[in-house]
């Protein structure tokens, strides 16, 4: 059977969407990996599937390209928002996802693109939330990479924005290897259910450049939750404000880690990139 799908992208972090709310969409993860390879199939980051929910507009699911399932997606979000506003414009969107609800707003939108602003609720700070396989301050892990008495990256900041992340303060974020430290850490034994590593520069306190290899994926050129999480762990660090603009490789986006209730908010752009089906 085929199913219709649109190509979407946050910052260059791509997506293939299916709406699943009408027909049940399980695919296995030979098909996800097979839809994702970049070289013989479509490509993408994450194949996303809009559900049906009881208690909002809809529920996301989050396949990564290697076939496994995650949480949530902060950049998917936005994409998620950018469809159902099509049905509802303006409307307060709710969007359920397997690391908790949130809420969501498209601000401006055309025929292919848009801005959207999602309410991603409060960071998880606490070991046993991220989670950690032992008990330990997330401010400061212990934690290094490179030997002992000259570790090339060390005591990074954990937080969960329903997904776990691992956040390294670094002088130059272009010197570090992504690919060999964040393969590295994914599946360090302090992370039970792996870790998005985010690898950040705090350019002033209100701008932050990072990269991220993503727990399933590898690299990519932007992590909505990656972002969220860099914002937190540099404002609970002092390094940074509680807004600031993070800017990824695939470019900037703005977050706010809301003083009256905790909540981080993050706001960037979405664009669609083409339609096609899916076979199989």
């Amino acid at each position: 059977m085929t199913r219709p799908f649109l190509k979407m992208n946050g910052l260059g972090n791509d997506f293939v969407v299916v709406d699943a709310r009408q027909t049940p969409f399980s695919p296995s993860a030979t098909q996800v990996k097979a839809w994702g390879d970049r070289a013989s199939g479509i490509g993408f980051d994450q194949l996303i599937a809009i559900e049906g929910s009881a208690s909002g507009n809809a529920f996301m699911r989050v396949w990564n390209s290697d076939g496994g399932t995650v949480e949530t997606c902060g950049n998917a979000l936005r994409c998620v928002s950018w469809y159902l506003d099509r049905e509802t414009p303006g409307a307060d969107l709710h969007i359920d996802t397997l690391g908790g609800a949130t809420t969501a707003k498209v601000l401006e939108r055309d025929a292919a693109t848009g801005m959207a602003s999602v309410d991603m609720g409060e960071p998880r700070l606490d070991w046993t939330q991220i989670p950690l396989s032992e008990e330990m301050n997330t401010e400061r892990l212990e934690l290094q990479v490179g030997p002992i008495d000259a570790p090339l990256y060390h005591t990074p900041c954990a937080v969960s924005m329903g997904n776990p992340h691992v956040v390294f303060f670094v002088e130059d974020v272009a010197a570090v290897d992504v690919e060999r430290t964040g393969s590295l850490i994914e599946n360090h034994p302090l992370f039970p259910e792996g870790v998005n590593v985010e690898f950040a520069q705090v350019i002033d306190r209100n701008t932050i450049r990072m990269r991220v290899w993503e727990r399933g994926a590898g690299i990519t050129k932007a992590c909505g939750t990656g972002a969220c999480a860099t914002l937190v762990a540099c404002a609970r660090r002092g390094l940074s404000d509680r807004h600031a603009t993070v800017i990824m490789d695939g470019g900037p986006l703005h977050i706010l880690w809301r003083q009256a209730d905790d909540h981080v908010i993050m706001t960037g752009p979405v664009e669609v990139e083409f339609e096609g089906q899916l076979n199989g």
